[in-house]
C-alpha cells in the first residue's frame, strides 16, 4: 500500500494557512480532478484524496491532531466522520456536478465516491483512540517499569447498555428520514442538478428518538469515567515513545469496538547524564594536576559507580567511552555507552605557596607570568619593555 501524502502537500498549501487558504486550494485542486469534468483516468483517487486532506485540515480537532500524530492519529476517526465535515453543495455551487444529467462520473452523491453513501450511516463505529502522557525517571526509562494508571475515557453507559434510554422505555425511528440517519438533498443548477446525502437534521444521524432519555448518562449512550489499567514500560523506552494499549480508547457507538489508548512517554531530564539515543553523556570535573598528573577517578552510572583512569596531560574537553554503561537498546540486545567529558576547573583562590609553586613551574616550564601582584603600572611597564 503506497505511502499517504501529508496533507499540506497534497492541497500545497503551508502548514499555518488559515481556512479561508485550504478552502481557496481546495476549490481550486476540486475543480481540476472533479469526476465529472476530468479526463484524467486518476481523477477519482486524486479526489478523493484532496477532499480528505481538505476534510482533516478545515476541522480544527482533527487538524490538531494530524498536526500531533500526522496519519497514525487519525485512526480514532473513520472514513465517514472525516468526509462528513465537507460542505460539498458550498463548495461546488454554481458548477453543476453531480447528479445524473452531467456527462461524467454520475454519482448520485459525493460520499458515493467514497464507498459509503446508502443507509451505512447506522452501522457500528469504532470508537476513537486516546492519548495519556506518562512522565517517568531516566532510571525508570533503563531498568522498564511496570505500573498502573488511571485513564479517563468513555464508557458504554452501564444503566442503559448504550441504548440511551432509559430502561423499561424503547426509542421510535425518526419520521424524518425512516430510520436511515440520512436524508437527500438535491440543488438544480444551471447545468443539472447536485445530489447529497447529509445527516438527518432531526435525529441528528442516529435513525432513532429517544423520549425518555437515560438519568446516567442522559440520552448519550456513554459515561465518562476512569479506569485503572496496567501498562508494562519496555527497558530503553525514549522521550516521546508511543505504546498501544487495544481496546482500552474511548467507547465504539452503535455495538462499535472501543479505540485505542496510546501512552505517550516523557523521560524527565537526569540532573547528571544527558541522553542521546542509547548512549549518556557526563560531564566530569577534574582538577589542572588531576589533568597534568593523570589520575583515576569515579565515575557515576545508572548501575553505580565505576572507575576510569585519566591519563596524564588530558585536555579539557576530552570525552572517555566506558562501553556497556549507556541505556539499553530497544530494538537489540546490550546497552550503549557512557562519554565521560572531562572538564579541568580552574580554582579561583589560592594560598601564597600554592601561588609560589606555581611561579615555579611557569618558571621552570620558560613561561612568563603577568600577576596581579605587579599592579597595573608595573604591567604596563613590563608590556612596553616587550
Amino acid at each position: 500500500m503506497a505511502e499517504k501524502r501529508d496533507y499540506y502537500e497534497v492541497l500545497g498549501i503551508e502548514k499555518g494557512a488559515d481556512k479561508k487558504e485550504i478552502k481557496k486550494a481546495y476549490r481550486k485542486l476540486a475543480m481540476k480532478y472533479h469526476p465529472d469534468v476530468s479526463e484524467d483516468p486518476e481523477s477519482g483517487e486524486k479526489f478523493k484524496e484532496i477532499s480528505e486532506a481538505y476534510a482533516v485540515l478545515s476541522d480544527e480537532e482533527k487538524r490538531h491532531t494530524y498536526d500531533q500524530y500526522g496519519h497514525a492519529g487519525m485512526g480514532g476517526f473513520s472514513q465517514e466522520d472525516i468526509f462528513n465535515n465537507i460542505n460539498f453543495e458550498d463548495i461546488f455551487k454554481g458548477f453543476g456536478f453531480g447528479g445524473g444529467s452531467g456527462g461524467g462520473a454520475g454519482f448520485e452523491s459525493i460520499f458515493d465516491l467514497f464507498g459509503f453513501g446508502g443507509g451505512r450511516r447506522n452501522g457500528p463505529r469504532q470508537g476513537d483512540d486516546i492519548a495519556y502522557h506518562l512522565d517517568i525517571t531516566l532510571e525508570d526509562a533503563a531498568t522498564g517499569v511496570e505500573q498502573d494508571i488511571e485513564v479517563p475515557h468513555k464508557k458504554i453507559c452501564p444503566r442503559c447498555n448504550g441504548s440511551k434510554a432509559e430502561p423499561g422505555t424503547n426509542p421510535r425511528t425518526c419520521p424524518e428520514c425512516g430510520g436511515s440517519g440520512q436524508v437527500r438533498h438535491v440543488s438544480n443548477t444551471p447545468l443539472g442538478q447536485f445530489a447529497t446525502i447529509r445527516p438527518c437534521g432531526v435525529c441528528h444521524g442516529e435513525g432513532k428518538l429517544i423520549d425518555t432519555p437515560c438519568n446516567e448518562c442522559h440520552g448519550k449512550g456513554i459515561v465518562r469515567q476512569k479506569s485503572t489499567i496496567h501498562i508494562k514500560i519496555p527497558p530503553g523506552v525514549e522521550d516521546g515513545s508511543r505504546l498501544r494499549v487495544p481496546g482500552e480508547g474511548d467507547a465504539g457507538k452503535r455495538g462499535g469496538p472501543p479505540g485505542d489508548l496510546y501512552v505517550i512517554i516523557r523521560v524527565k531530564e537526569h540532573s547528571l547524564f544527558k541522553r542521546e539515543g542509547a548512549n549518556l553523556t557526563y560531564i566530569m570535573p577534574i582538577s589542572f594536576v588531576q589533568a597534568s598528573l593523570g589520575d583515576t577517578v569515579e565515575v557515576p552510572t545508572l548501575d553505580g559507580a565505576v572507575n576510569l583512569k585519566i591519563p596524564a596531560g588530558t585536555q579539557s574537553g576530552t570525552s572517555f567511552r566506558v562501553k556497556g554503561q549507556g541505556m539499553p537498546h530497544m530494538r537489540w540486545s546490550g546497552k550503549g555507552h557512557l562519554y565521560v567529558k572531562v572538564k579541568v576547573i580552574t580554582p579561583k583562590k589560592l594560598s601564597p605557596k600554592q601561588k609560589e609553586l606555581l611561579r615555579e613551574f611557569a618558571d621552570a616550564s620558560g613561561e612568563e607570568i603577568y600577576t596581579e601582584d605587579k599592579g597595573f603600572f608595573g604591567k604596563m611597564k613590563d608590556a612596553i619593555s616587550h
